[in-house]
C-alpha cells in the first residue's frame, strides 16, 4: 500500500550551527525555516540539544511563533526536553539518543530496552496533542518496541545507508538499503507510520522516496550544504523534484 504525497522535513539545525560559530543573529534558523516553508517543505524539524551546539531556546520559540507548516522538535528523553516540549506543545515530537562527544547523531534509540522507561515518558506527549516518533535504526526488535510503547511513528536511521553510498560500498548500500526496505514494511504492517532520516542527497534520496511505506523523509545537512551554492530554497525545490519523481503521487478521485 502507497502512502499519501511523500512529506519532506526540512532540517534547519546547521543555519543555527553557522551562526553560533561567529555569535550573533545571522544566519537566522526562523528565516530559513520560513524560506523552507515557502519553497514547498512539509515540515520544519530542529533538534534542540542539552548543550545547545546549534538551535537554542529562542529560535523554538520564534519557529513556533511563524511557522504555519508543522514543527518537528527532535530531543532528547530528558525532564529538561519534556518539559521544554510540553510548553511548546509542538505537532512532532522526536526522540532521538544524545551524546556530548557526538558530531551528529550517531545511531538509533535503544527502545527495546528502554521500553518501559520510554513508555511513561512519552505519555504526556499525546496527552497534549503531540505526535510522537522515535528514532531507530533498522531492526526488527526497535520496530516492534516502538510498536509496544503505544509510539505511533518510527523514523528509521538512514546514516550507514548514506555513507555507504557516498564511499562507493555498493554492496555495503545494497543490504542497508534492504534492511531499511524490510523494516519499513514491517513497521506499517504493525500499524507505525514511516518516516526515514540522517545523511541523504541527491544521489541516495531516490531509493528511500520509493518505498510506498515511507511517508516522510527528514533532511537537513545536506540541503543546508547545497543552500551555500544554490539558495536554501531552490536546493529545496530540487529535493522535492527528485522525491517526486522516484515515486510520483497518485491522483486522488474526486467524490
Amino acid at each position: 500500500m502507497t502512502t499519501d504525497r511523500l512529506r519532506l522535513g526540512v532540517n534547519i539545525d546547521h543555519v543555527a550551527t553557522v551562526r553560533n560559530a561567529r555569535g550573533g543573529t545571522v544566519p537566522d534558523p526562523v528565516r530559513a525555516g520560513l524560506i523552507a516553508q515557502q519553497a514547498g517543505a512539509d515540515g520544519i524539524t530542529a533538534h534542540l540539544r542539552e548543550d545547545r551546539r546549534h538551535i537554542i531556546d529562542a529560535d523554538i520559540d520564534g519557529l513556533m511563533a511563524a511557522l504555519t507548516i508543522p514543527l518537528n522538535f527532535e530531543m532528547a528523553a530528558t525532564d529538561e526536553m519534556q518539559a521544554i516540549a510540553l510548553r511548546h506543545k509542538p505537532h512532532a515530537i522526536c526522540l532521538v539518543p544524545e551524546k556530548r562527544t557526538e558530531i551528529t547523531t550517531e545511531g538509533g534509540l535503544d527502545v527495546a530496552r528502554q521500553d518501559n522507561l520510554l513508555a511513561k515518558f512519552i505519555a504526556p506527549f499525546a496527552a497534549a496533542g503531540s505526535r510522537v516518533s522515535m528514532f531507530i535504526g533498522a531492526d526488527k526488535a526497535q520496530v516492534a518496541a516502538c510498536a509496544r510503547i503505544g509510539a505511533p511513528v518510527i523514523e528509521l536511521h538512514a546514516g550507514a545507508y548514506a555513507d555507504a553510498w557516498a564511499e562507493m560500498r555498493w554492496a555495503d548500500r545494497d543490504s542497508e538499503l534492504s534492511k531499511i526496505t524490510d523494516m519499513a514494511a514491517y513497521a506499517h504492517e504493525l500499524g507505525l507510520e514511516v518516516h526515514v532520516g540522517h545523511g541523504l542527497t541527491y544521489d541516495s534520496v531516490g531509493p528511500i522516496a520509493a518505498l510506498p511505506q515511507v511517508a516522510e523523509l527528514n533532511i537537513g545537512h545536506f540541503i543546508i550544504g547545497e543552500a551555500i551554492f544554490l539558495g536554501l530554497g531552490p536546493a529545496i525545490t530540487q529535493m522535492r523534484r527528485l522525491m517526486d519523481a522516484a515515486r510520483p503521487t497518485i491522483p486522488t478521485a474526486r467524490l
